[in-house]
């Protein structure tokens, strides 16, 4: 009676959701679409979840639900960005899989291919958990979009829908289980259309079977077959809908050949997939799960240090940890708190590991208890230790590396390149005074002293620098305490870039921003020696750098060649002249809600629409596309977006097309071949003044191309190939290939390849993943390809998630022990108690938490003596709450629940589908709630 009763809400509400999704008619629902919904949905429901788990309240956000709406509502405003950027990658991820796999059956649950799908889905569950217990959160986005579009497909692509079925197939989340009754290859499913008309053709005998199927496709004519009597997926590129039986079954649109079914379809992939991210939070749990979308409670910047540790450092590793115990005593408990802390030391011959952790107090204690150690040459592995920080920190974040010697590693400089563009991290580099004797650096006054970072050793910190948005800060060591005190602003989520600009060599020019409404705090970052500047503020009044006593200025500080201006706040556009014949920096930054995300995407050459995110460089001299999308404001609006010329100025304002949610495409004519950067301007709605946002990392076109494609699994213990291809319009020549990974990974790789102009040579990099490895480790692959005179330079980065060969795929069980209920009329008066022992099974991973979800009483947990693999629960409760339900995850990340009663006598009550269908019944009811206001 329980479950039938049970059964019928889950229906309602999922009816009643559906309705709240807003699909009207004449819309069709595409991937994007679901999965942002989807997103939103399963954020809610774990903010919901995090707030009822402290005791705190918790406000639904209005429908329908948006990224600014849901971060608020979820106590994370200051989030609103990174959640965009967690949404944007999961989605083009998503549509990739149209693009990259158009032609395999399996990625679309085409040509009644569910095993191989699920499959699919399966494995890639497996490396989305192993990463988020691993804090690689973009190394599961980008596995997590994947997977999601085959799973909904199967509702567009399968005849779900059309046996009748209301509810996901959850066993397509779930590896080892019965999806269904699959039609044999060689049963009939389908007969032909009558005419247009393909709303019966599916034969009678499948659909009272309850028989899966699904639709064959193929792109060729003539060539492009399926078995006899099977349906085809339909359409007019499909040419197997030609062949009899002819027409299709998919649902994908409203034009589809089951489109009059596509509304019912698109609600269940939405709902589906919300069932897939619920089972991944209830792994990772709520603040795992939150992060892995982007919502942090405090800031989602990253504190980043790469700092140098050998013997002539002592003073510098000093100010760094009086600035990291500065940031978290200020910042611990409010929204700029750091979302992760990051520490990578290097010196000569060694670098790293990497130190990451969300735990401040632990942090403070690594970096106090750094210490510092000789030997070596006066080069330092500089640049391996900042592309390990590039590989560790969340995009968009800042890194700030400490040193007093050149880099010895060189070689890395355009990998690094290739790392600050695709995370658009900007580095700002500390360089401080450094000695040397014939020996080692020394800091004694009566030795002979040289400067060990030559001109041209600091100019490679100083291109870095430029080429990320950040400075290259030259000071001494006394001096450093000043100028690391801009630090603290950096890590603030709602910092944003206002104008970044350099000049080598230096030259007069003057430079303009725009300060609206949303900005506080405007300061004015600059790097250079002997210049000068005029600042003219809105109104026209001016102050020149040498005057102390104007009334622009809150206050300036220059230690070295950097110099801070902090600026009085007035709303409208300013103007800054600058005066210098040597090479200057300028960044003019704020704190604003209000900011931009974009990517380069690529339209889709095949049957299906669409862009494709680039993993690299533009091509140079042809068309390109940008995705722009706006973060912090419902209703703000882009009206311009240029490229400018880093070093020059010049500047090509694009066309901009709204495609609604905050985001606009960007077509450009001709992709530049000098350095650029991008610069938004738009408007919120009721206000008065434009804003203006620039994006401080530098990028460049090439005439290189370079792509690869690969799984993005990596088994441990297993070889790995991942073929690249590299193509020039440029003539014939030698092109040099340098392949690196985040792992220090086993790897081989051709070093030189030629290429001829106008063709492509083709080379592949192998990967070994140690047996050592956990699972969850991330693996960042960097293929860098360069011309020969340097001049030209491309590269593709590419995530992997490693996993290990454990197939444990079977959710833990309970075992009830003993049950007392002494429960009587007056409920008040009585207590029941129950013991429960939750295992793993003997071949499984084991037990990793056990946690309450329903019920009040008091509730233990202990491991089984001698065997911590099982884990004991012990719950007593009053009679007046006599349920109790436990969610039980093991090592890898699956999910089970067992569920107990008062009334129980002895066994377990199997409840897998009263679990789902409270998933389902929380969404219905979140989205009800919305609906009914």
């Amino acid at each position: 009676m329980i479950r039938s009763v049970f059964a019928v809400l889950c229906f309602i509400l999922l009816h009643i959701g559906a309705q709240a999704f807003e699909i009207l008619p004449g819309d069709s629902l595409n991937h994007q679409e679901i999965t942002e919904q989807a997103i939103l949905n399963a954020t809610v429901q774990a903010c919901r979840s995090l707030a009822q788990t402290e005791g705190t309240s918790f406000n639904n956000p209005a429908q329908p639900f948006t990224a600014e709406g849901v971060a608020a509502s979820c106590s994370a405003s200051q989030s609103s960005k990174a959640f965009r950027q967690a949404i944007t990658s999961i989605k083009l991820r998503n549509i990739r899989v149209d693009i990259r796999y158009a032609l395999k059956p399996s990625f679309h649950f085409d040509e009644e291919e569910f095993v191989q799908g699920r499959r699919i889905i399966t494995d890639g569950m497996v490396a989305v958990k192993a990463d988020n217990r691993m804090g690689n959160y973009e190394t599961a986005r980008e596995k997590l979009g994947e997977i999601m579009h085959p799973l909904q497909d199967f509702y567009s692509h399968s005849n779900w829908v059309e046996l009748g079925n209301t509810l996901p197939n959850s066993n397509l989340i779930k590896a080892e289980t019965s999806i269904g009754n699959i039609a044999d290859q060689s049963r009939a499913t389908c007969r032909s259309c009558v005419g247009n008309d393909c709303t019966n053709n599916i034969l009678e005998d499948i659909i009272a079977g309850q028989i899966l199927t699904s639709g064959y496709f193929g792109l060729l004519p003539f060539v492009s077959t399926k078995p006899p009597g099977k349906c085809s997926h339909g359409g007019s590129v499909d040419q197997t809908s030609k062949i009899e039986p002819t027409g299709g079954i998919n649902k994908d649109s409203f034009q589809s050949s089951h489109g009059h079914l596509h509304t019912r379809a698109a609600n269940l992939a939405v709902a589906a997939t919300s069932q897939l991210l619920e089972d991944i939070r209830l792994a990772a749990g709520d603040l795992s799960f939150l992060q892995l979308v982007g919502i942090s409670r405090g800031s989602s910047k990253a504190l980043c240090f790469v700092t140098d540790t050998s013997k002539s450092m002592s003073d510098d590793i000093e100010v760094v940890k009086t600035v990291t115990s500065t940031i978290i005593n200020i910042e611990v408990g409010t929204e700029n708190e750091p979302s992760v802390y990051i520490l990578v030391p290097f010196n000569d011959p060694g670098f790293g590991p990497v130190i990451r952790t969300t735990d401040a107090t632990l942090f403070k204690d690594i970096v106090n208890h750094l210490t510092t150690t000789g030997g070596g040459d006066v080069e330092e592995m500089s640049l391996s230790g900042l592309q390990l920080a590039l590989t560790s920190a969340p995009f968009n974040s800042e890194i700030f590396l400490f040193t007093d010697a050149p880099a010895k590693d060189k070689d890395l400089k355009n990998t690094v390149i290739a790392l600050i563009e695709r995370t658009q991290t900007v580095v700002n580099f500390m360089i401080t005074d450094s000695v040397v004797t014939n020996r080692r650096r020394r800091r004694n006054s009566n030795l002979l002293q040289t400067r060990a970072i030559s001109e041209s050793d600091a100019q490679l910190y100083r291109d870095l620098a430029q080429a990320s948005g950040g400075q290259a800060i030259e000071v001494t060591k006394a001096e450093l305490p000043v100028a690391a005190a801009t630090i603290v602003q950096s890590v603030r989520s709602s910092l944003v870039t206002l104008l970044q600009a350099s000049r080598n060599p230096g030259q007069t020019d003057s430079f303009t921003f725009i300060v609206d409404e949303t900005v506080i705090n405007p300061t004015v970052y600059i790097t250079g020696r002997s210049l000068t500047f005029t600042l003219t503020s809105p109104t026209g009044v001016t102050q020149e750098s040498t005057d102390s006593t104007g009334s622009l200025i809150t206050s300036s500080e220059t230690v070295g060649n950097f110099i801070t201006v902090r600026l009085l706040k007035q709303v409208g556009q300013w103007a800054i002249r600058m005066v210098s014949n040597n090479p200057y920096t300028l960044r003019v930054v704020g704190e604003s809600s209000v900011d931009f995300l974009f990517d380069f995407v690529e339209p889709s050459q095949g049957p299906f629409g669409g862009f494709d995110a680039l993993d690299t460089r533009p091509k140079a001299g042809v068309s390109g596309t940008l995705l722009v999308t706006l973060s912090g404001s419902d209703s703000a609006a882009v009206t311009e977006v240029a490229l400018v010329e880093s070093t020059k100025g010049s500047e090509e304002t694009l066309g901009v097309v709204s495609q609604g949610s905050g985001n606009f495409l960007v077509q450009v004519d001709v992709m530049p071949t000098v350095e650029f950067v991008v610069r938004v301007k738009g408007r919120v709605q009721g206000s008065a003044t434009d804003f203006q946002r620039q994006s401080p990392t530098n990028f460049r076109a090439s005439n290189l191309t370079l792509t690869a494609n690969s799984d993005s699994i990596l088994t441990a213990g297993t070889m790995t190939s991942v073929p690249f291809t590299v193509a020039s319009s440029r003539a014939d020549e030698n092109i040099t290939i340098r392949a690196t990974n985040s792992r220090n990974l086993d790897s081989t790789f051709p070093t030189v390849l030629l290429v001829e102009s106008g063709n492509s040579t083709n080379g592949t990099v192998t990967l070994l993943a140690p047996l050592s490895i956990p699972s969850g480790s991330d693996v960042i692959l960097t293929i860098v390809a360069e011309t020969p005179d340097g001049s030209d330079t491309n590269y593709i980065v590419l995530r992997f998630s490693v996993v290990n060969s454990l197939n444990d795929f079977t959710q833990p069980a309970c075992q009830l022990l003993s049950m007392q209920s002494g429960c009587v009329e007056n409920c008040s008066l009585s207590a029941w108690v129950a013991s429960v022992r939750v295992t793993d099974g003997d071949s499984g991973a084991g037990v990793e938490r056990v946690s309450l979800i329903q019920g009040t009483g008091v509730f233990n947990t202990s491991l089984e003596a001698g065997n911590e693999n099982v884990t004991l629960v012990s719950y007593v409760a009053s009679c007046c709450a006599p349920v109790m339900q436990l969610l039980v995850v093991d090592r890898v990340g699956n999910v089970g629940t067992c569920q107990f009663t008062a009334r129980d006598s002895g066994s377990a009550v199997a409840s897998l589908s009263f679990f789902l269908c409270l998933i389902i019944m929380g969404f219905g009811q979140l989205l009800l709630s919305g609906f009914m206001k």
